[in-house]
């Protein structure tokens, strides 16, 4: 049974790391089942998902950390299993304005995981409140990235999103991505 390996790695943007780490894992027999990247500033963060037979993620295992020491990286591994390919035709951006209340993301992440809608990116900026200095009213705007099951309808969810924020003071949308 083909066992799998998450793979964090953070270190300097430099040219061909990437492909080296890929031709680490692939060396070994393993194969790529998903991954993300992300480049902030002069720095990067990879997270990828890989599947093969027991001992050749144990050799990735074994070989990943050495690969990243020669290339000062930092890495982190855990295995899991069950992994499900995330669906990415059916994207959609959320974006909510309002108050920011202790607890308010929670809610908004309990909100999707309920309807088995998972969350790919996420961004959270506190803004300036025109002539209002209170410390109790930060004003935010947060922005999500989410993967939508094929049998939800946009318009449905985004109605029942509406029920959640508006108790809150909250304005939101969801807009498709395709």
């Amino acid at each position: 049974m083909p066992q799998q390996l998450i793979i964090t790695i953070l270190g300097s943007d430099e040219f061909g790391v990437l492909s080296t780490l890929a031709d680490t894992v692939s060396g070994v027999g393993c194969n790529i089942l998903d991954s993300r990247q992300a480049i902030y500033g002069q720095d990067f963060s990879l997270t990828m998902i890989i599947e093969g037979s027991q001992s050749a993620i144990t050799q990735a295992e074994c070989l990943l950390p050495q690969t990243c020491q020669k290339h000062n990286l930092l890495s982190m591994m855990k295995r899991t299993k069950r992994h499900c390919k995330q669906n990415l035709e059916h994207l959609a951006d959320v974006i909510i304005r309002g108050e920011s209340t202790p607890g308010l993301i929670d809610q908004i992440t309990v909100f999707f995981k309920q309807r088995n809608i998972s969350v790919s990116a996420f961004r959270l900026k506190f803004l300036e409140k025109d002539g209002n200095d209170s410390v109790g009213d930060k004003h935010m705007k947060c922005k999500m990235v989410i993967s939508i099951p094929h049998e939800l309808e946009v318009e449905k969810i985004e109605l029942a999103l509406q029920e959640l924020l508006q108790p809150l003071n909250l304005q939101g949308s969801i807009k498709q991505n395709h």
